[in-house]
Parts: structure tokens; sequence; C-alpha cells
């Protein structure tokens, strides 16, 4: 129990269990070739082990029982029934172990040899799933000495002293965790054309699992992974796929022992190659996201009828899961800035992308309206000076000359000195046509027209004193466009949009074409940072880039107070970096807010740990608390649900950057505009011991 200002979270919060995780782990123990009972003891203690460490399945590799380089020896009577005996003993011998236990064995069934996986769990044999696919060419010649198991559905097998479900039609569900669902695969299964794994997902297996033996060759191992991560992804799956290792026979072949855990097609966990030692990777994969993502794509129903529901040909062997210890450590890894790139090998590739994606929205965009001007208001902050490199790129690749940009700043009652210096550094530097428009007369004539308490003097800053200056720069920029010849840019962003912080109908919401759209503020700051590293711009205007970084996030349209503090805006609204977090794992994913505070807390609760994206500056680390977590978590559901989706609704068009989703009310997301949060806030509070 943690105390919070909610009181004493219930324990059940910090249960990976709760949140839909399963706990998987892939095993690589060390064999030696036709010894089952050494195997069966190396087997056991990585039970053991994985039990300790709360795992909810552990899949082994491909015969790892009898050892899979055995040859002829494979059609030994003396083999085959030591590991009978040894499957009766493993099972008895792990009685008390929670996991799932899938493992690689010779059976023998009705005068035939049988490559299977045996599932075991709490002294049970759930069932026998055999090899459908037999490789026999090149250095294999499994059909020597096995059947396959193609044309066995709906059978059962005498084993251990009694009948077990037998065939490649077997699911193995946790009958309390309806999202916990294994399907097994063996090695040469998802080498063809046809995987099994496709038809087990279609019936509703959310993990799938292959025990293989497959041996290492130059590049294999690349070809492992891009088929289990392609697996992955194609089924909405995860896929669980263990290699044999140490111990093999090296008469003719060698053997690395690769093991990998992928989820929709990313790299979960993998273990160390070459291993001379018993090896054990785990990662918690997320049924409940699997489950998310199967929901929203129809295809994936669409293709279970195109493969005449799967889910009518299968057998689902029920277990009760029961984990072996409380598990509250998370094993996976949880971006923190799950908009931005981080990975190095990538990180070039994806801010190219992104920031293409928006100069080529808007060349179209250019090309198709009348006019030779566009229009943008630049205020100094981060999201005018995104618009505006990414207008200043579109005219170099048109071959227009950057003065077709009118850029104008327009200071207010707030207007700093170091923001307005760098609107106009920013303008020069670009080389726009640049002017400078002071909204403050205009204001003023407004303010005494409606009888507002400043335009007699009185510091009045309220919501009508803030939009007056915002919306007036609007309808400057609207006219300017009339009179000039063009369109207005956009400057607002995703990230505001999703909070509602943006007044209706004016630039932040409303423009011509709005560029920033689909683009959240932590990836706006990267994007201007990858600008700078990647030498988009000249030195100068770097400069410019890096001081606009610098600068506290304010809208600037309250005067600072006595002591010279500047409006906050994320003191307002809360950290964007926390505020993004939220917004993808609700948009993308669609999770409850009680898990998403969950993956934030676990991402976020130390500075400590490496998951800051590449090049993230080391004053910029932070760390948040549970309780803070929850206290803006609130505050973002209640925006984002209740109080804007209005402005959203009546979105100009914008491109869609980011697979994280995109606001558009013709696009990613369609909501009604007086909707409530209530169900949202109610579901957190609940989880978190608070009263609504």
């Amino acid at each position: 129990m943690t105390e919070t200002q909610y009181g004493a979270v219930p324990g059940a919060f910090f249960d990976i269990h709760t949140h839909g995780f399963v706990r998987v782990a892939v095993a690589t123990p060390t064999v030696r070739n036709a010894d089952p009972a050494f195997n069966a003891t190396a087997i056991q203690a990585q039970a053991r082990e994985a039990s300790e460490a709360g795992a909810d399945l552990v899949v082994y590799p491909e015969l790892c029982l009898s050892g899979y380089a055995n040859d002829d020896l494979h059609l030994q009577a003396a083999l085959v029934a030591r590991t009978a005996q040894e499957i009766a003993s493993l099972a008895e011998a792990t009685r008390e172990l929670g996991p799932l236990l899938l493992v690689g064995a010779i059976v023998e069934r009705s005068g035939s040899l049988y490559n299977t996986a045996v599932a075991i769990h709490r002294g049970t044999i759930l069932g026998v799933v055999p090899k459908t696919y037999l490789p026999n060419y090149r250095e294999y010649y499994e059909k020597r000495w096995f059947a396959s198991g193609a044309g066995t559905e709906g059978q059962t097998i005498a084993l251990a002293g009694t009948s077990v479900p037998f065939g490649p039609d077997l699911l193995f569900a946790a009958e309390n965790m309806p999202s916990f669902t294994v399907h097994v695969e063996i090695c040469e299964d998802y080498w063809s054309p046809s995987p099994p794994s496709i038809d087990g997902a279609l019936a509703g297996g959310t993990i799938l699992c292959n025990l293989s033996a497959s041996n290492i060759t130059i590049g294999k191992s690349r070809e492992r992974h891009l088929l289990s991560a392609s697996q992955s992804m194609r089924c909405l799956a995860a896929y669980i796929y263990s290699a044999a290792g140490h111990g093999e026979s090296t008469t003719d072949l060698a053997w690395d022992g690769q093991g990998g855990i992928y989820e929709l097609g990313d790299l979960m966990a993998e273990s160390a190659r070459f291993s001379h030692e018993n090896a054990l990777v785990y990662s918690d994969i997320d049924t409940g996201r699997i489950r998310q993502e199967r929901l929203r794509m129809p295809t994936f129903h669409d293709a279970a009828v195109q493969r005449g529901k799967p889910e009518s040909r299968f057998r689902r062997i029920a277990f009760e899961h029961r984990p072996g210890v409380a598990v509250t450590d998370l094993k996976r890894p949880v971006r923190r800035f799950p908009f931005v790139p981080n990975d190095a090998e990538k990180l070039d590739q994806d801010c190219y992308e992104a920031f293409n994606i928006q100069v080529e929205g808007l060349i179209t965009r250019y090309k198709a309206t009348p006019g030779e001007m566009m229009v943008i208001g630049i205020s100094g902050g981060l999201d005018s000076t995104h618009a505006l490199i990414v207008a200043a790129k579109a005219c170099d690749r048109m071959g227009v000359s950057r003065e077709k940009i009118l850029a104008f700043t327009m200071p207010g009652f707030a207007t700093g000195d170091s923001t307005k210096s760098n609107a106009w550094a920013l303008m020069r530097a670009i080389g726009v046509t640049a002017e400078e428009i002071d909204i403050r007369p205009a204001a003023r004539q407004l303010f005494a027209d409606m009888g507002h308490p400043f335009s007699d003097g009185e510091p009045v800053y309220d919501i009508t004193f803030e939009n007056v200056q915002a919306g007036l720069r609007t309808d400057y920029l609207f006219r300017l466009a009339n009179q000039r010849g063009g369109f207005v840019i956009g400057t607002g962003d995703l990230s505001e949009l999703a909070l509602g912080w943006c007044t209706y109908g004016v630039g932040d919401q409303m423009s011509h074409y709005a560029v920033n759209t689909g683009v959240p503020k932590t990836l706006i700051q990267y994007l201007i940072r990858w600008c700078v590293s990647s030498g988009q711009f000249d030195p100068e205007t770097d400069t410019v880039l890096n001081a606009i970084l610098d600068t506290e996030i304010s809208p600037e349209l309250v005067p600072p107070d006595a002591a010279g503090g500047l409006q906050s805006t994320e003191e307002k609204i809360g950290p964007y970096e926390l505020n993004d977090f939220f917004l993808f794992h609700t948009l993308r994913y669609g999770l409850p807010p009680s898990k998403v505070a969950f993956l934030a807390y676990h991402a976020w609760r130390s500075t400590s740990e490496g998951r800051w994206p590449i090049g993230f500056p080391e004053a910029k680390k932070n760390a948040y608390d549970l309780e803070t977590i929850a206290d803006w978590l609130e505050k973002f559901l209640f925006r984002f649900f209740q109080t804007s989706q209005f402005k959203r609704s009546a979105l100009p068009n914008g491109p869609k950057v980011s697979a994280g989703g995109s606001l558009s009310p013709r696009g990613d997301w369609r909501a009604p505009s007086d909707g409530r949060a209530d169900l949202w806030l109610s579901e957190l509070r609940e989880a978190l011991g608070r009263k609504n």
C-alpha cells in the first residue's frame, strides 16, 4: 500500500496482472544429446527460477528434453521411453510452480513419432502440440524420423497415465485472465508460407510461441528477428521464440541459443547468444494492448472470416492462472517520450520522415492554393518557430524565395523582450519578409468598446483579456492574407489540441492549413533539435533555434507578476512530457486511465534509468511520483474528454505525422463535442482508492 493524496493506494494497482500484463520467459537450457534425465533437471531448475521471478509462461527450445541433434537416435526405443518417463516426472516436479511450461519433446502415438511441444501447468499435462511442417531439405531430415501433426486435429494421446489433448488445434487459455491465451508452433512452422500461428491468432491466441532448434549460420539471426517481429505485427500478437543452444551436437551444425520476445512488431527482450550457461530472459507482455489493437482493426475480424473462422476449429484448454509470487516490478521498456524517436539506428530516418511529412503537406497545399504568399504569426515560441522552419524548407524545395513567407510578430501587453528578440532574430536569419504589428492600440479600443475594466486602468487579467489579444492576432493574419494574396499557416500543435489549450477560432486552433496539427509538443522540441544537429539550416539560424528551445513555454498573454514571474503554461496544465505520455496511450491504444497511470509511474518515477531520447538535455530530466502523475492525469482526462472536443471538431486541414495518432475529426479521433469525462475519472479514482 502506498500513501498519496488519494489515501492508501490498493496493492492491486501495483500488480502487473491487474493491468493485463503477462510475464513470459524464454528459457535456453544447456542440453546433453540423448540424456532426458540430465535435460529434465535443467528444465526443472529454470522453471523454478522463472516461477520465483513471477513468470506466467516459460517457452523452451524444440526437443530440449531429449536434444534435437540426435539424428537416428530419435528412433531408439530406450530414448523414446525415457523421454515419456521424464515428461511425467517433470509434471510432478513442477506441481507447485506458477508458470505454464512449454517443453519440447518427442512422443510416440499410434505407431508414429512426433516432434512436439508439451504444455505443463501445476502438475497437469494440458496438451501436446505436434509440429506441422517438417523440414527435409539442406541439413534437415526430419521426415526420416517424425510424422507431421497435420490431420491430427481433435485427437488425444496417452501420456503419464492419462489421456490428454493432442493436435495442432490447441489453445491454452487462462480462464481467469481472458487475454492470456497461448498458441504453439514449432520451428519450421513459422518459416512456411502459411504459419499455423496465423490461424492460432485469429482463433484468439494473443501469445504465439515457437519452440525452435534452428541451427545458426551467418545472417540467420537477422532472419529470425524478421520473422518473429513480422509475425507478431501481422497477427496483432506477442511472439515468443526460443532456439536451441549450448550442448547440442556440433557434428555438422552449430547452435547459438537465440531467444526473443516480441509484441506487435517490437522487440521487447532477447537473450545473449552463444552462452554456455542456462539462460532465462523475461518480458511483460501487454495483452490488453493486443486486445485493443484487434478491436480497432476490422481487418483482423475480416481475416478470420476469410479463413473460415478458425476459432471453431480450435480446442481451448483452460487452466487457472495462479502466479507463484506477487509481481510488481514491470519488466518491459516503457518509453517516457512515446512520440519521440529513441532508436539510435533509426533516429535520423524517423526525424527526417516527421519533418518532411510536414514539409510535403505544406508544399501540396501551397501549389493547390490561389495566391503566392504564406502568412504566419511569429511569437518566438516553439510552435510558430517550427511552423516557420517547415515553411522555409518547403520554399527551398519548391525553388521559391523565402520572401514569399510573410512573417509577422505582434507584441501584446505581456510580450517579453527575449521572445520578441528571438522572433526578430529568427525571421532575419531565415530570410523571410518580416513585419511587426503592435496589437495593443486595437486591443485597448476593443476593451473600451466592451467596457472591460482594463480600459480604465484596472489590472484585470481574465480570460477575456487573454483572448482579445489572441483573437486580434488571428484577425490580422487572416485579413493580411486577404490583402496580400496568401493563406494563413496554423501553428497550434497536437498537445494543445488534446488539452484544449487553444482559443477557439484563433491561430492555435484555426488557420487555412495547420502544419503542426499532427505533432505533439515533445516531438516539436525534438525536431527543432534535430534540425540543428543535422544541419538543416545555417549556423546563425541554429543559434536562434537553440535560444528558443531554452525559453520557458508561455502564452505571454498576462504580464509578469511583481517578482517578474512569467505566465507559465505547464504550471497551469501540467508538464507537456507527462501530457504527451497520457495522450499517446489514451489516443493510440485506448488504455484505461489506471493503466496509463501505472505505465507513467514506471516510466517517470526515476531519472536514473536510461530511457531518455538520444541527445536529451541533462538539465531537463525530471521525475514524478504517483501522486503528481495522478493529479495531472485527472486534469488531462477532464480536458481531453469533456472540455475541448468542440475545438477539435472544427479543425482545419493538416497532415498526420506520428503513428501515435492525430486528433482530426476526419481521421483518427471522432468523438461527441458534448461528452463527459466521468467514466474515465471514476475508473482512475477507484483504482487509486479515492472516492469520487
